[in-house]
């Protein structure tokens, strides 16, 4: 048996550890147990470090007794995150059971190496107690990044590299560090991240090796594959997938993407029968998934495997007690002999705090949440035997540490700011009113800022474009004359916005204070600034009417180059791409609309007598001259791209975006048949009025059911002869279609959409038979569409999204239209592009406490949240359509200023601003979208689209 004492671990040597052993459950005071008589054999371990150790265990020992030996050779105290894994006959990697002999489970114990690794990932790494700990968790990281398994973006990648090389060689040196990251290999493409690598060391200069572990962590804990164990499966379907489980519960990837996760309260079940592993669902009203999903695993033990690993996370992080065996189980079938066979450490951690709490007098303040999570609030990566609850011991020294806040007293960086969860960053009252005091209190202030805080966003969604420029734009398969277009008309104009925000920003300084400027009066003004860069603007004119014509180019070329097309959809899957991105080659000519806004607001708040009408007045006669000059172009161009965008949600249309089509509406409506009424989803043309269903593709596509040209067409109420609420009645040419909407509102604008669009279409004399029938795919009359015969899959496909969600297709606004049983018109859609907002919210849940600071930009029916404006892409979403803004009532106890209040059926999001003005903003752009445009933008005819 190997004896601890003999050779301390490298752990133990860099940390020096103390010489008595430790065990592996949180319990001090006990020893390994007594090792079964019998003969003896030897185990290899390889350690986290990469180094192998022999141990001699007896041919009875269970797994726990090699276990425990680890563990006391590595003087490990908090050895429940950790496991031993290894590859049994059939090649597969699975962990070491604690309770069964060991020779049971390895049958050539002599040739097989077992791994000692990080079995269980807390979501934050501070519960952990001990620095061996965080170590052993960096350790892995470590390993998990040079193996490819921990994916992220190259600025993350670089980032957790220069904190591993400030570990291991201490404060930055050119030479010495060069030279570590050429003998060392810590991530795949390191050679391409090297300079980025060596410009992030050079920033931690001081930093101790525990700090580094701590701010290695950080970082990793926020990555999407942080802790992830992938186990191929196939849906039903037969798309490829993969199986994951976390201390939330169970994951679904395509590839290195999670598209889909099951929280542990939404699941009352987990089973596996054969080569089907299920997973039995929670009923929720709310929801149109399947009470059951069903994934296809290689074989039955891999289902086992994936199954016995989903039972070990649920007891580690979930259940304070071990659950006594019941004949029929609840949460689990059964289908194998593995049972809970702990009584979980987050029991053990909890009585571990408390006996530490009580030893230091120090009263107990444990996390509460929907999920408990062993281990205490916060603890530093260096803390002495008694620092109070918000102290450390950082470099010897007693520190307060705030929660947010790194060992070193800075303040993370956009990479290592939490998620958004309620127990970071809250904001006390006395914060609020400092702030109050220090920001002016001028309307015209806050006007200014909304300049700044939306031109940021700007910025960032023109940084799209070239980043598409620079990955795509270097295939071949790109031809030389739309790259050009690109570039020569992209780059100028973002140029141009970064030197105009720096102008802004520094505007806004020296009115804030934050500047030297001897003369403050002189600089509480921004029209100045905003006439001298529209003047500029007004020389890219021309860029500017290149962008139409880039889309248009990019478009017909992906239609005849598939290699094209694929690597447009692949950049759009991209976290950074969280728009359609036909819809960011649009943005500048949005912007021109959001100036000129911000300067109408500005003329109308200053009186004539101010110092700063003058210019504003003329900054808003220049853009407003620029808007009119390419108002025709942007309405072109706005439909253009609805339709490139819903081409992408249909299937069974070959051309969508045929000469002089015009988008008008999509929504949901009943449609009566003879198996009664089901949803569909409609989409009304200039010339034909499509209906579909959802279908059973990958990407969750609407499959084409029918289309009822439009000329011709009359259209009367029929509630009274059908007996359905809200219905009315379309008289095609060759067939009639009866349909219900939602409510009496939805009724009415359907009813005023179609009756327009069927009035443009009879100006026009022509039926539009040739352009319907070359634009569909299928074959089948009209006749044999309107029959509407689904099968079974089709039906269940329009009750769940969940085991086929995508990337982006399945959270387009089609398919939020389709959840929320509403629609929106192409007049609501050019009012989301224009009414913009970006800027920092506090936003509260329902059952939370606190306030948490987050930087939101809303757009396109959606609210994008991110930590900082400087993120390079949002943390979550909130879809808005169907949403009611409303401010809280005395009853809900907000007792805050600027509070309003957004809400649909359960979900409730409270949210706060700085200011009255800031307030009034964000309450009229998101009521321009959860409430519907009454009036209908009148469609000529008489100028065609052209494409």
């Amino acid at each position: 048996m190997v004896e601890p004492e003999e050779r301390p671990s490298v752990a133990g040597q860099r940390l020096g550890a103390p010489e008595s052993m430790g065990i592996s459950t949180l319990e001090p005071g006990q020893r390994p147990p007594t090792m079964p008589p019998g003969r003896q054999v030897s185990i290899r371990v390889q350690m986290l470090d990469d180094t192998q150790e022999v141990f001699e265990v007896s041919q009875r020992a269970p797994g726990k007794v090699l276990f425990d030996l680890v563990c006391a050779h590595l003087n490990l105290i908090e050895g429940d995150y950790f496991g031993l894994e290894f590859q049994d006959q059939h090649k597969m990697t699975v962990w070491l059971d604690l309770l069964k002999p060991i020779l049971k489970q390895l049958r050539r114990p002599k040739n097989t190496i077992l791994r000692f690794v990080v079995k269980f990932f807390p979501p934050d790494h501070t519960q952990l107690l001990e620095e061996l700990t965080r170590y052993l968790f960096a350790l892995q990281i470590k390993h998990d990044l040079a193996c490819g398994d921990l994916t992220c973006n190259e600025s993350s990648a670089a980032l957790l590299v220069s904190h591993i090389v400030q570990s291991e060689i201490g404060d930055f040196e050119e030479v010495q560090c060069k030279q570590h990251l050429l003998n060392n290999k810590y991530i795949p493409e390191q050679d391409a991240l090297m300079d980025k690598i060596i410009e992030y060391h050079q920033k931690h200069v001081g930093q101790t090796p525990a700090e580094s572990d701590y701010q290695l962590l950080e970082i990793a804990r926020r990555l999407e594959m942080y802790g992830v164990r992938l186990h191929p499966a196939k849906d039903r379907e037969g798309t490829k997938l993969s199986l994951a489980v976390a201390h939330s519960g169970v994951l679904v990837f395509q590839g290195h993407t999670k598209i889909n996760a099951f929280n542990w309260s939404k699941i009352r079940k987990l089973s596996f029968k054969r080569k089907r592993f299920l997973i039995k669902l929670r009923p929720d009203l709310n929801s149109n998934c399947q009470d059951t999903l069903e994934f296809m695993m290689g074989s039955r033990d891999c289902c086992k495997v994936f199954w016995k690993i989903c039972v070990e996370y649920h007891a580690f992080f979930r259940l304070f007690e071990e659950p006594k065996p019941k004949p029929k189980p609840v949460l689990f079938t059964r289908g194998s002999s593995f049972r809970f066979r702990y009584i979980t450490c987050a029991l053990k951690v909890v009585l571990n705090e408390l006996k530490w709490c009580l030893h230091h007098h120090q009263k107990l303040n444990l996390p509460l949440s929907e999920t408990f999570y062993p281990g205490p609030v916060s603890r530093s990566p260096q803390h002495s035997e008694s620092p109070s609850a918000g102290q450390v011991m950082v470099n010897g020294q007693k520190q307060s540490l705030s929660l947010g806040q790194s060992p070193d007293g800075r303040q993370p960086s956009p990479l290592t700011s939490p998620l958004l969860t309620d127990a970071g960053f809250v904001r006390t009252d006395d914060e609020d009113e400092v702030r109050r005091k220090r920001f002016p209190a001028d309307k015209a202030y806050f006007i200014a800022k909304e300049l700044l805080t939306t031109e940021r966003t700007y910025l960032k969604d023109l940084e799209v474009i070239t980043s598409f420029q620079k990955s795509v734009g270097k295939d071949e398969a790109m031809p030389d004359s739309l790259r050009n277009l690109i570039f020569a008309n992209f780059e100028p104009v973002y140029k141009f916005h970064e030197t105009f925000l720096k102008d802004v920003d520094q505007r806004l300084a020296q009115w804030e204070g934050r500047s030297n400027a001897h003369i403050k009066g002189d600089y509480q003004r921004v029209g100045d600034v905003m006439l001298k860069n529209i003047q500029g603007l007004k020389l890219l004119t021309a860029h500017l009417q290149k962008h139409s014509e880039a889309l248009l180019e990019l478009e017909q070329t992906c239609h005849s180059s598939r290699r094209l097309e694929g690597l447009c959809r692949d950049f759009e899957l991209q976290k950074v791409c969280y728009l359609p991105l036909n819809i960011f080659f649009l943005r500048p000519l949005h912007r021109l609309m959001h100036y000129k806004q911000i300067l109408e607001r500005l003329c109308k708040h200053y009186p004539p007598t101010h110092d700063d009408f003058r210019d504003s007045r003329a900054a808003l006669a220049d853009i407003s001259e620029m808007v009119v000059q390419l108002h025709g172009t942007l309405i072109k161009m706005e439909n253009f791209q609805k339709l490139l965008e819903l081409k992408k949600d249909l299937t069974g249309v070959d051309n969508l975006a045929i000469p002089g089509r015009e988008f008008i509406r999509l929504g949901c409506l009943s449609r009566l048949s003879g198996k009664g009424l089901q949803q569909r989803m409609f989409f009304l043309f200039n010339d034909v009025l499509m209906y579909t269903s959802r279908g059973m593709t990958a990407s969750n596509q609407f499959k084409m059911h029918g289309q009822l040209p439009l000329y011709g067409m009359t259209i009367c109420e029929s509630e009274d002869e059908w007996g359905v609420p809200h219905s009315f009645t379309l008289f095609g040419q060759r067939q009639s279609v009866v349909v219900a909407a939602s409510s009496a509102s939805e009724m009415e604008k359907w009813l005023e959409d179609i009756k327009m669009a069927i009035e443009l279409a009879d100006k026009c004399n022509d039926s539009s038979a040739e352009i319907l029938s070359s634009s569909f795919t299928d074959s089948k009359s009209p006749e044999e569409s309107s029959a509407d015969q689904e099968s079974e899959d089709d039906l269940s496909a329009s009750r769940t999204s969940l085991e086929r969600q995508t990337p982006h297709r399945g959270n387009t606004t089609v398919h939020v239209c389709w959840h929320r049983n509403t629609s929106v018109s192409m007049v609501d859609f050019s009012v989301a592009l224009e009414n913009q907002l970006s800027g920092n919210l506090l936003r509260k849940f329902k059952n939370s406490n606190g306030w948490q600071k987050l930087w939101v930009v809303f757009t396109n029916f959606s609210l994008f949240f991110y930590k900082t404006h400087q993120d390079e892409f949002p943390l979550a979403s909130l879809p808005l359509l169907g949403y009611s803004i409303t401010i809280p009532s005395e009853s809900e106890n907000i007792h805050k200023d600027y509070v309003f209040k957004l809400h649909f059926k359960s979900h409730v999001y409270y949210f706060r601003s700085e200011s009255e003005y800031t307030f009034e903003r964000w309450m009229e752009v998101i009521r321009s979208t959860t409430c519907s445009s009454s009036h209908i933008r009148s469609l000529s005819r008489k100028e065609p689209h052209v494409y």
